[in-house]
């Protein structure tokens, strides 16, 4: 058995994008529709910043081909605050937001703290505990960003099992600990180059999607660090969502296709 792969870029409106990755005369009403025929997911980071709409939700999951998936950020007030009742009443007005609109099209909500935040267990485990596994009926998959130094504690792994969320892999300045905390994988590449041939350092695109390509078949991927060890219930096939989101972002969409081409070759 073999899992799935998506491979997208963050957003569909950049202007540096226009007449590069699409075509000049494309109208910007019509690039969503374009993207998403070229890659197969869009880390959606408007919602970070504002609420959107359930009529927003429902023309995005109407303008992409069937398979597509969105990963959604989730709203900054539920993560940029040190108030549990601010953090929970902002949690449930992003979850009702209109995100079921997406239907089989919504994918891993991404949850980031920002980087001052410190790992505190029990404040962790609370907001773990105001993520659930479904609403109206429709699967929810969580991931979480934590970039403080102190999130990499073995704690920290324990409760993302605990509550089966992911932890997102970064690839910033270092290569992520790849621990696996949940059924799915999700990784965010911030290396986009605008002086590679791809978009991406070759040695890099290659490597990732060899471990694609691994944790999708449910093997290890071992040439990665680890914050604690693996769980002992052995391997398992795991979705997977890669996005090309910084550095040199006119090239993220370049770096998309390149990877698709090297995991359909």
């Amino acid at each position: 058995m073999t899992a799935s792969i998506r491979v997208g870029i963050g957003g569909w409106n950049f202007a540096p994008w226009r007449g590069r990755f699409y075509p000049a005369s494309l109208p910007q009403n019509e690039e969503l529709r374009f993207a998403s025929r070229r890659v197969t997911a869009i880390e959606v980071n408007g919602t970070f910043y504002r609420t959107q709409t359930p009529s927003s939700f429902a023309r995005w999951a109407a303008d992409t081909p069937e398979g597509f998936i969105f990963a959604i950020k989730a709203a900054r007030a539920a993560t940029y605050t040190n108030d549990p009742q601010s953090s929970a009443a902002s949690v449930q007005h992003f979850l009702q937001s209109g995100l079921t609109q997406l239907g089989s099209k919504l994918g891993p909500l991404l949850w980031q703290f920002p980087a001052t935040r410190k790992f505190e267990p029990a404040a962790m485990e609370k907001f773990l505990q105001l993520l659930p596994p479904d609403l109206n009926g429709v699967r929810l998959r969580h991931v979480i960003e934590a970039a403080h130094p102190s999130f990499s504690d073995p704690a920290w792994i324990c409760l993302l099992r605990q509550y089966g969320v992911a932890r997102a892999l970064v690839e910033r300045d270092e290569e992520p600990a790849a621990d696996v905390t949940a059924d799915f994988v999700y990784a965010r590449l911030e290396r986009n180059d605008a002086l590679a041939p791809s978009g991406y350092a070759e040695p890099a695109l290659t490597a990732w999607a060899g471990r694609l390509r691994a944790w999708a078949d449910g093997k290890k991927v071992a040439d990665l660090p680890r914050v604690a060890e693996p769980p002992q219930d052995g391997e398992r096939p795991l979705d997977c969502f890669v996005f090309f989101i910084g550095g040199d972002k006119q090239r993220a969409p370049d770096a998309a296709q390149a990877m698709l081409a090297r995991l359909h070759s």
